[in-house]
């Protein structure tokens, strides 16, 4: 499904589960309301909440193609922080910003050894989520669909 946000760009989603879905394009994060299902229970309510903040963290963090590729990297083994400078190709300051966003949405982790930060994924499934945002797309290049920004 694409449709237009706020941002003037078209947004794409993919069902994750039955109660969420991502949308996020440019930063532009928007909650599909209809895929969420009533709630009666305040307290689950709050805890929906919780999720899309979370969620919306979270797609803002993906929203970067350099941070895309880092988490590439990291899906395949643990690098330290010198490595993915060398394979992005990036100053040290501008791969600082990028794992402090990752870091702060807790898709990140780093330890420290002696001298060299090694860095991995806090969460197994941020690999599978990138992967299925990747075939979401890859279907609608397949139908006809064209990405716009």
């Amino acid at each position: 499904m694409a449709k237009r946000d706020a941002c003037g760009g078209t947004t794409f989603s993919a069902l994750v589960n039955e109660d969420w879905a991502i949308l996020a394009v440019r930063n532009c994060v928007f909650k599909e309301t209809s895929l969420l299902p009533a709630r009666k229970d305040k307290v689950q309510s709050n805890a929906d909440a919780e999720i899309l903040e979370r969620q919306v963290r979270i797609c803002k963090a993906f929203a970067n193609a350099t941070r895309l590729r880092m988490l590439d990297f990291l899906g395949q083994r643990d690098w330290s922080v010198s490595e993915l400078q060398q394979e992005l190709a990036v100053s040290k300051a501008n791969l600082s910003q990028h794992l402090s966003v990752l870091k702060s949405a807790g898709i990140v982790r780093t330890r420290r050894e002696g001298r060299v930060i090694h860095c991995s994924l806090a969460i197994p499934e941020v690999k599978s989520a990138c992967h299925l945002i990747r075939d979401v797309l890859r279907a609608q290049l397949r139908d006809g669909n064209k990405l716009t920004l």
